[in-house]
C-alpha cells in the first residue's frame, strides 16, 4: 500500500507543475498588460500638447493670434503694465528688502534713489545693480515693461 500511495504522489507532483506554472503565467500576464482595449491604450498614449513656434502655420486659428501678440506684452500678464511685472517678478525682493533692495511703498529708502533720477533708476533696473540681476529677475520684460515697473515702485514711494 505504501508503494503504491508514494508512486500516486509522485505523479500528483510531476502532474501539478504545469499546472501551477500554467496559473503563474497567467496571473503575471494579467498584471503586465495595461487595462483598456488598443483604442483606449493608444489614446492614452497621444501627446497631450503640441509646440507652436511664433511664425509658424500650426493649423490651427489661435497660432495667427499667437504671431501677432508680442512676447513682451504677455510678460506683465495682463495685469496693468508695471504692477503686473512687480506682483511676478519683483515682489520677493522689493516686499522684504532683500539684500538691500528698497522696500515697496518707503519713502525713505527710495528718497537716495530718487534723487539720482529716474533715468538712472532705469539703468540700474535694466544692467542690474549690487545683488539685483539685470532686468531683476524677467528676462523676457522689455525695456519699457521695466520703465513702468519703476514708475509703479516710485510712486508707490511717494
Amino acid at each position: 500500500m505504501r508503494l503504491i500511495l508514494s508512486q500516486g504522489l509522485s505523479f500528483a507532483r510531476t502532474a501539478a507543475k504545469p499546472i501551477v506554472a500554467a496559473t503563474a503565467m497567467l496571473c503575471g500576464l494579467a498584471y503586465a498588460l495595461p487595462p483598456g482595449t488598443a483604442d483606449e491604450i493608444r489614446a492614452r498614449l497621444e501627446p497631450f500638447g503640441k509646440v507652436c513656434v511664433t511664425g509658424e502655420d500650426c493649423g490651427r486659428a489661435g497660432a495667427a493670434v499667437a504671431a501677432a501678440t508680442p512676447v513682451a506684452a504677455g510678460a506683465s500678464g495682463g495685469a496693468g503694465g508695471g504692477e503686473g511685472v512687480y506682483n511676478q517678478y519683483c515682489f520677493a525682493c522689493h516686499m522684504a528688502g532683500v539684500a538691500g533692495a528698497p522696500k515697496f511703498g518707503d519713502p525713505a529708502a527710495w528718497a537716495s534713489r530718487v534723487e539720482k533720477g529716474i533715468e538712472a533708476l532705469y539703468a540700474s533696473t535694466i544692467n542690474g545693480i549690487n545683488a539685483m540681476p539685470a532686468k531683476g529677475t524677467c528676462m523676457s520684460c522689455s525695456d519699457d515693461d521695466l520703465k513702468a515697473t519703476v514708475d509703479y515702485m516710485v510712486e508707490a514711494a511717494q
